[in-house]
């Protein structure tokens, strides 16, 4: 009889700690959760609204933005899974600020993250000139090879646009890193959310009210990153939690460039090699014999397994830094306590997804274009987008566990 009271007793505790590490991650996971998704969303929005144009102007943007992520958002800075809040894995070439801008707080230099931040500022605009002289010509660069015209120049125009967005992105990235050095994760948390609530009515206003089309749509995607990183410039200049990091430029700001490129370019690699294969699908599918169609369906399915991905991501990031800190307190159980509450956790929001994309496959495609041929051939696609989504969740929660 002892023995079962003292069993039902240890499970009830075991339970009480596995709720309360759930609670702890989910703390840490959830504001991640929002910043990342914010930000991605402005892309999204302006993709959905440009679907509502004509499957071209759909299938020219999904192009567009599978040539502009290869060759220059994804240069700039990639998310991955990571280590929490302070440190996590970031690929691309904003990640080199973390390592810098993490040794200098560390080491309680606080001068040096001023320093560090302007220049990798000045940094990725140079680096944003030769991409952007390249997207000039990306209508050009499909025509060559082999892709539908019509979608080449309408990708083009979207290309050219969205040159408009490149710079505040990368200035945006230099901003993200400095303050998750610091764990400031308010300021990007609310700031992200008002750009996005800033995003929608102005996407909708050129697109549809001033009759821009798809270009209407990416000046309004470099419009709100400018407001995103004009929000953080006045945090960091007025707030006195960046006091004594304040960004400040110095004689030392242009040689630290040359520290940065130094770390950014090996980062900036790994990620070129990981994602330039997944987004050269988009690019193939323009060769099949229903281009606009292909394209449409498939960018859309990308798209929405991009934007879930956030979600599993901050989960493993919220875990990882969670398994570090119990380990390093010399508390191994835990962090097991840690590793089970986030599978379970990760698995759960892999199945309410799932049902929920099944559940909504009949009318998941008229968010992005009124096109019947669209929506349904998104309908029978939702099966495997499900099926992406599920892996990705696994691999998103145990790259933060791994890490």
């Amino acid at each position: 009889m002892e023995e079962a009271l003292l069993g039902g007793s240890l499970r009830g505790r075991r339970w009480d700690v596995f709720v309360e590490e759930l609670k702890k991650v989910s703390n840490i996971a959830i504001p991640m959760v929002v910043v990342t998704v914010s930000q991605h969303l402005l892309r999204v929005v302006s993709m959905m609204m440009i679907g509502h144009l004509s499957e071209l102007s759909l299938s020219g943007a999904a192009i567009a933005t599978s040539l502009t992520n290869v060759t220059g958002f994804s240069l700039l800075a990639r998310t991955g899974a990571g280590k929490g809040l302070d440190s996590g894995m970031q690929f691309g070439m904003s990640s080199a600020l973390e390592t810098l801008c993490g040794q200098a707080y560390g080491a309680e230099e606080y001068r040096k993250l001023g320093i560090y931040t302007n220049g990798a500022i000045i940094s990725l605009l140079l680096v944003c000139i030769p991409i952007s002289v390249l997207w000039l010509f990306v209508d050009k660069f499909l025509i060559l090879i082999g892709q539908d015209p019509l979608i080449s120049i309408e990708a083009g125009k979207y290309s050219s646009w969205l040159i408009a967005a490149l710079f505040p992105y990368a200035i945006l990235q230099a901003l993200i890193r400095y303050l998750q050095t610091q764990s400031l994760i308010l300021p990007m948390l609310m700031s992200s959310i008002a750009a996005l609530c800033f995003h929608v009515p102005l996407c909708w206003a050129l697109v549809f009210k001033l009759n821009l089309g798809s270009g209407g749509a990416a000046i309004a995607i470099g419009l709100s990153y400018s407001f995103n990183v004009l929000l953080l410039c006045l945090y960091v200049k007025y707030s006195s939690s960046c006091e004594k990091t304040r960004l400040c430029f110095t004689k030392e700001v242009l040689p630290s460039t040359k520290e940065f490129f130094h770390l950014a370019i090996p980062s900036a690699s790994m990620v070129c090699l990981e994602w330039w294969t997944s987004e050269i699908v988009i690019l193939l599918a323009g060769l099949l014999p229903k281009p606009q169609l292909e394209t449409s369906v498939l960018s859309i399915c990308l798209l929405v397994s991009s934007l879930h991905y956030f979600i599993p991501f901050s989960i493993g990031a919220g875990a990882s830094t969670r398994i570090s800190n119990e380990l390093g307190a010399g508390n191994p159980e835990a962090a097991r306590m840690s590793v089970l509450s986030v599978t379970v956790l990760g698995m759960a929001e892999a199945i309410v997804a799932s049902i929920i994309l099944l559940c909504s496959c009949h009318v998941l495609g008229y968010a992005f274009s009124n096109e019947k041929e669209v929506v349904y051939y998104l309908r029978d696609m939702t099966p495997l987008l499900c099926l992406l989504i599920a892996t990705d969740c696994i691999q998103a929660v145990l790259s933060g566990i791994n890490c």
